[in-house]
Protein backbone atom coordinates (compact mmCIF):
# COMPACT_ATOMS: atom_id res chain seq x y z
CA UNK A 1 0.00 0.00 0.00
CA UNK A 2 1.56 3.28 -1.06
CA UNK A 3 0.82 6.85 0.03
CA UNK A 4 0.49 9.73 -2.41
CA UNK A 5 -0.35 13.35 -1.70
CA UNK A 6 -3.42 14.94 -3.26
CA UNK A 7 -5.94 17.80 -3.08
CA UNK A 8 -9.56 17.06 -3.99
CA UNK A 9 -10.69 13.77 -5.49
CA UNK A 10 -12.89 14.00 -8.60
CA UNK A 11 -14.45 11.37 -10.84
CA UNK A 12 -15.89 11.07 -14.36
CA UNK A 13 -16.69 8.22 -16.73
CA UNK A 14 -18.11 7.31 -20.14
CA UNK A 15 -16.41 10.11 -22.05
CA UNK A 16 -16.83 8.29 -25.40
CA UNK A 17 -14.44 10.49 -27.33
CA UNK A 18 -15.21 8.86 -30.67
CA UNK A 19 -17.80 11.66 -30.74
CA UNK A 20 -16.19 15.00 -31.54
CA UNK A 21 -18.61 16.85 -29.26
CA UNK A 22 -17.44 14.70 -26.36
CA UNK A 23 -13.82 15.19 -27.34
CA UNK A 24 -14.37 18.94 -27.17
CA UNK A 25 -15.77 18.52 -23.65
CA UNK A 26 -12.73 16.50 -22.57
CA UNK A 27 -10.40 19.22 -23.82
CA UNK A 28 -11.98 21.53 -21.24
CA UNK A 29 -11.48 19.24 -18.24
CA UNK A 30 -9.08 20.78 -15.76
CA UNK A 31 -8.37 20.46 -12.04
CA UNK A 32 -9.40 23.14 -9.58
CA UNK A 33 -5.91 22.88 -8.09
CA UNK A 34 -2.68 21.21 -9.34
CA UNK A 35 -2.90 18.70 -6.46
CA UNK A 36 -6.31 17.33 -7.47
CA UNK A 37 -6.78 13.66 -8.32
CA UNK A 38 -9.11 12.28 -10.98
CA UNK A 39 -10.85 8.90 -11.18
CA UNK A 40 -11.76 7.86 -14.74
CA UNK A 41 -14.27 5.02 -14.48
CA UNK A 42 -14.09 3.56 -17.96
CA UNK A 43 -15.55 3.85 -21.47
CA UNK A 44 -13.19 6.50 -22.77
CA UNK A 45 -13.42 5.08 -26.28
CA UNK A 46 -13.15 1.98 -28.40
CA UNK A 47 -9.85 2.61 -30.16
CA UNK A 48 -6.52 2.31 -28.37
CA UNK A 49 -5.40 5.65 -29.80
CA UNK A 50 -8.48 7.38 -28.36
CA UNK A 51 -7.91 5.86 -24.92
CA UNK A 52 -4.30 7.01 -25.02
CA UNK A 53 -5.31 10.53 -26.09
CA UNK A 54 -7.68 10.94 -23.14
CA UNK A 55 -5.38 9.50 -20.51
CA UNK A 56 -2.33 11.40 -21.72
CA UNK A 57 -4.26 14.68 -21.63
CA UNK A 58 -5.67 14.09 -18.15
CA UNK A 59 -2.40 12.74 -16.73
CA UNK A 60 -0.69 15.97 -17.80
CA UNK A 61 -3.28 18.05 -15.92
CA UNK A 62 -4.10 16.14 -12.72
CA UNK A 63 -1.70 15.16 -9.97
CA UNK A 64 -2.90 11.56 -10.02
CA UNK A 65 -5.21 9.76 -12.46
CA UNK A 66 -6.84 6.43 -11.59
CA UNK A 67 -8.39 4.38 -14.43
CA UNK A 68 -10.60 1.31 -14.60
CA UNK A 69 -11.63 -0.24 -17.92
CA UNK A 70 -15.13 -0.06 -19.27
CA UNK A 71 -16.51 -2.55 -21.72
CA UNK A 72 -15.80 -0.25 -24.68
CA UNK A 73 -12.04 -0.16 -24.03
CA UNK A 74 -12.07 -3.94 -24.08
CA UNK A 75 -13.73 -4.23 -27.49
CA UNK A 76 -11.63 -5.57 -30.34
CA UNK A 77 -12.97 -3.01 -32.79
CA UNK A 78 -12.54 -3.65 -36.54
CA UNK A 79 -11.22 -0.09 -36.97
CA UNK A 80 -8.55 -0.46 -34.29
CA UNK A 81 -5.08 -1.33 -35.66
CA UNK A 82 -4.44 -3.04 -32.30
CA UNK A 83 -6.11 -6.45 -32.81
CA UNK A 84 -5.60 -7.83 -29.29
CA UNK A 85 -8.46 -9.71 -27.65
CA UNK A 86 -9.64 -10.36 -24.12
CA UNK A 87 -7.07 -10.54 -21.35
CA UNK A 88 -4.25 -9.59 -23.75
CA UNK A 89 -6.08 -6.41 -24.69
CA UNK A 90 -6.68 -5.52 -21.05
CA UNK A 91 -3.03 -6.10 -20.17
CA UNK A 92 -1.92 -3.90 -23.06
CA UNK A 93 -4.12 -1.09 -21.73
CA UNK A 94 -2.60 -1.53 -18.28
CA UNK A 95 0.88 -1.15 -19.77
CA UNK A 96 -0.27 1.92 -21.68
CA UNK A 97 -1.51 3.44 -18.43
CA UNK A 98 1.72 2.69 -16.64
CA UNK A 99 3.70 4.40 -19.41
CA UNK A 100 1.60 7.51 -18.73
CA UNK A 101 1.81 7.30 -14.93
CA UNK A 102 -1.90 6.37 -14.63
CA UNK A 103 -2.94 3.95 -11.87
CA UNK A 104 -4.87 0.78 -12.81
CA UNK A 105 -6.59 -2.17 -11.10
CA UNK A 106 -3.27 -4.04 -11.33
CA UNK A 107 -1.27 -1.51 -9.32
CA UNK A 108 -0.92 -1.25 -5.53
CA UNK A 109 -3.90 0.56 -4.05
CA UNK A 110 -2.97 4.09 -3.02
CA UNK A 111 -4.10 6.09 -0.01
CA UNK A 112 -5.70 9.46 -0.62
CA UNK A 113 -4.73 11.68 2.34
CA UNK A 114 -8.07 13.30 3.12
CA UNK A 115 -8.73 15.85 5.86
CA UNK A 116 -10.39 13.17 7.99
CA UNK A 117 -7.59 10.69 7.48
CA UNK A 118 -6.37 8.44 4.67
CA UNK A 119 -8.76 6.61 2.37
CA UNK A 120 -7.79 3.63 0.20
CA UNK A 121 -8.58 4.21 -3.49
CA UNK A 122 -9.37 0.78 -4.95
CA UNK A 123 -9.79 0.64 -8.75
CA UNK A 124 -11.59 -2.58 -9.71
CA UNK A 125 -12.01 -4.54 -12.93
CA UNK A 126 -14.81 -7.08 -12.49
CA UNK A 127 -16.92 -7.34 -15.68
CA UNK A 128 -20.37 -9.01 -15.43
CA UNK A 129 -21.77 -12.54 -15.28
CA UNK A 130 -25.41 -12.13 -16.43
CA UNK A 131 -26.67 -12.46 -12.85
CA UNK A 132 -28.66 -9.17 -12.94
CA UNK A 133 -31.72 -11.03 -14.21
CA UNK A 134 -34.63 -9.03 -15.62
CA UNK A 135 -38.07 -9.49 -14.00
CA UNK A 136 -39.60 -12.90 -14.64
CA UNK A 137 -36.43 -14.59 -15.91
CA UNK A 138 -35.77 -18.02 -14.43
CA UNK A 139 -32.04 -18.11 -15.14
CA UNK A 140 -29.27 -16.84 -17.37
CA UNK A 141 -30.24 -18.82 -20.47
CA UNK A 142 -33.87 -17.75 -20.16
CA UNK A 143 -32.83 -14.13 -19.58
CA UNK A 144 -30.57 -14.05 -22.62
CA UNK A 145 -33.30 -15.59 -24.75
CA UNK A 146 -35.78 -12.97 -23.54
CA UNK A 147 -33.29 -10.20 -24.27
CA UNK A 148 -32.70 -11.47 -27.80
CA UNK A 149 -36.44 -11.72 -28.42
CA UNK A 150 -36.83 -8.12 -27.19
CA UNK A 151 -34.02 -6.96 -29.50
CA UNK A 152 -31.79 -6.00 -26.57
CA UNK A 153 -28.36 -7.52 -27.16
CA UNK A 154 -25.21 -5.67 -26.05
CA UNK A 155 -22.50 -5.06 -28.63
CA UNK A 156 -20.18 -6.80 -26.17
CA UNK A 157 -21.56 -10.08 -27.48
CA UNK A 158 -19.76 -9.40 -30.77
CA UNK A 159 -16.71 -7.29 -29.84
CA UNK A 160 -15.75 -8.02 -26.21
CA UNK A 161 -13.85 -11.30 -26.34
CA UNK A 162 -12.94 -13.29 -23.24
CA UNK A 163 -9.75 -15.08 -24.37
CA UNK A 164 -8.31 -17.15 -22.75
CA UNK A 165 -11.43 -17.65 -20.61
CA UNK A 166 -14.29 -19.67 -22.12
CA UNK A 167 -16.74 -16.78 -21.75
CA UNK A 168 -17.18 -13.37 -20.12
CA UNK A 169 -18.90 -14.86 -17.06
CA UNK A 170 -15.85 -17.03 -16.38
CA UNK A 171 -13.58 -14.02 -16.76
CA UNK A 172 -15.82 -12.14 -14.35
CA UNK A 173 -15.61 -14.93 -11.76
CA UNK A 174 -11.81 -14.94 -12.00
CA UNK A 175 -11.67 -11.16 -11.59
CA UNK A 176 -14.03 -11.21 -8.59
CA UNK A 177 -11.91 -13.86 -6.83
CA UNK A 178 -8.66 -12.00 -7.57
CA UNK A 179 -10.06 -8.65 -6.46
CA UNK A 180 -11.59 -10.03 -3.27
CA UNK A 181 -8.17 -11.27 -2.20
CA UNK A 182 -6.65 -7.85 -2.81
CA UNK A 183 -9.40 -6.03 -0.93
CA UNK A 184 -9.20 -8.48 1.96
CA UNK A 185 -5.54 -7.48 2.33
CA UNK A 186 -6.35 -3.77 2.74
CA UNK A 187 -5.79 -2.20 6.17
CA UNK A 188 -8.94 -3.10 8.15
CA UNK A 189 -9.07 0.30 9.86
CA UNK A 190 -9.19 2.40 6.67
CA UNK A 191 -12.25 3.34 4.61
CA UNK A 192 -12.20 2.81 0.85
CA UNK A 193 -13.39 4.37 -2.36
CA UNK A 194 -14.43 1.45 -4.57
CA UNK A 195 -14.19 2.29 -8.28
CA UNK A 196 -15.66 0.03 -10.95
CA UNK A 197 -17.11 0.69 -14.39
CA UNK A 198 -20.21 -1.35 -13.58
CA UNK A 199 -22.42 -0.78 -10.51
CA UNK A 200 -21.60 -3.01 -7.55
CA UNK A 201 -25.27 -3.44 -6.59
CA UNK A 202 -28.29 -4.32 -8.71
CA UNK A 203 -30.59 -1.48 -7.61
CA UNK A 204 -29.33 1.29 -9.95
CA UNK A 205 -30.26 -0.83 -12.99
CA UNK A 206 -33.93 -1.03 -12.02
CA UNK A 207 -34.73 2.24 -13.80
CA UNK A 208 -33.24 1.16 -17.12
CA UNK A 209 -35.51 1.86 -20.07
CA UNK A 210 -34.83 -1.68 -21.28
CA UNK A 211 -34.64 -3.92 -18.18
CA UNK A 212 -33.06 -6.74 -20.20
CA UNK A 213 -29.88 -4.65 -20.52
CA UNK A 214 -29.16 -5.21 -16.83
CA UNK A 215 -27.64 -8.55 -17.84
CA UNK A 216 -24.58 -6.65 -19.10
CA UNK A 217 -24.31 -4.34 -16.06
CA UNK A 218 -22.57 -6.17 -13.22
CA UNK A 219 -22.61 -9.17 -10.91
CA UNK A 220 -24.54 -10.05 -7.77
CA UNK A 221 -21.23 -11.31 -6.30
CA UNK A 222 -20.41 -7.73 -5.23
CA UNK A 223 -23.75 -6.86 -3.61
CA UNK A 224 -22.23 -6.41 -0.13
CA UNK A 225 -18.80 -5.07 -1.00
CA UNK A 226 -19.66 -1.52 0.02
CA UNK A 227 -20.24 -2.84 3.55
CA UNK A 228 -17.61 -5.56 3.59
CA UNK A 229 -14.85 -3.18 2.47
CA UNK A 230 -15.86 -0.09 4.45
CA UNK A 231 -16.66 2.07 1.42
CA UNK A 232 -16.91 5.79 2.03
CA UNK A 233 -18.14 6.04 -1.58
CA UNK A 234 -18.66 3.73 -4.55
CA UNK A 235 -17.91 5.23 -7.99
CA UNK A 236 -19.20 3.71 -11.22
CA UNK A 237 -20.45 4.56 -14.73
CA UNK A 238 -21.80 2.49 -17.62
CA UNK A 239 -25.52 3.23 -17.18
CA UNK A 240 -25.36 6.80 -18.54
CA UNK A 241 -27.72 7.83 -15.74
CA UNK A 242 -25.62 10.25 -13.67
CA UNK A 243 -26.96 10.34 -10.12
CA UNK A 244 -26.28 9.28 -6.54
CA UNK A 245 -28.12 6.44 -4.82
CA UNK A 246 -27.62 5.37 -1.21
CA UNK A 247 -27.26 1.79 -0.06
CA UNK A 248 -26.73 0.98 3.63
CA UNK A 249 -25.77 4.61 4.13
CA UNK A 250 -23.07 4.54 1.42
CA UNK A 251 -23.34 6.85 -1.62
CA UNK A 252 -23.02 5.05 -4.95
CA UNK A 253 -22.16 7.70 -7.54
CA UNK A 254 -22.74 7.21 -11.26
CA UNK A 255 -20.39 9.76 -12.83
CA UNK A 256 -20.91 9.38 -16.59
CA UNK A 257 -20.99 11.95 -19.36
CA UNK A 258 -22.61 9.62 -21.92
CA UNK A 259 -23.34 10.06 -25.61
CA UNK A 260 -23.98 13.55 -27.03
CA UNK A 261 -27.62 12.69 -27.81
CA UNK A 262 -28.10 11.95 -24.09
CA UNK A 263 -26.38 14.86 -22.40
CA UNK A 264 -27.52 17.41 -24.96
CA UNK A 265 -31.14 16.37 -24.36
CA UNK A 266 -31.06 16.39 -20.55
CA UNK A 267 -28.22 18.82 -19.97
CA UNK A 268 -24.65 18.06 -19.06
CA UNK A 269 -24.02 16.96 -15.47
CA UNK A 270 -23.21 20.06 -13.44
CA UNK A 271 -20.45 19.81 -12.52
CA UNK A 272 -19.18 17.18 -14.93
CA UNK A 273 -16.26 16.33 -12.64
CA UNK A 274 -18.01 15.11 -9.51
CA UNK A 275 -16.19 15.75 -6.26
CA UNK A 276 -15.90 12.47 -4.40
CA UNK A 277 -13.80 13.58 -1.44
CA UNK A 278 -13.78 15.66 0.68
CA UNK A 279 -17.57 15.35 0.50
CA UNK A 280 -19.07 18.84 0.66
CA UNK A 281 -22.61 17.67 0.11
CA UNK A 282 -23.82 14.99 -2.30
CA UNK A 283 -26.79 15.68 -4.54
Amino acid sequence: MSRVTGGRLFAVSDLHVAYERNRAVVRQLRPSDPSDWLIVAGDLGELTADVEWVLRLLAERFATVVWVPGNHELWTHPDDPVPLRGEARYRSLVELCRSLGVLTPEDPYVQWPGPDGPVVIAPLFLLYDYSFLPPGATGTADALARAEKAGVVATDEFLLHSDPYPDRAAWCRARVAYTRERLDACPPDLPTVLVNHFPLVREPTRILRYPEFALWCGTTATHDWHRRYRAATVVYGHLHIPRTTWHDGVPHREVSLGYPREWEARGMPDPLLREILPRRGVR
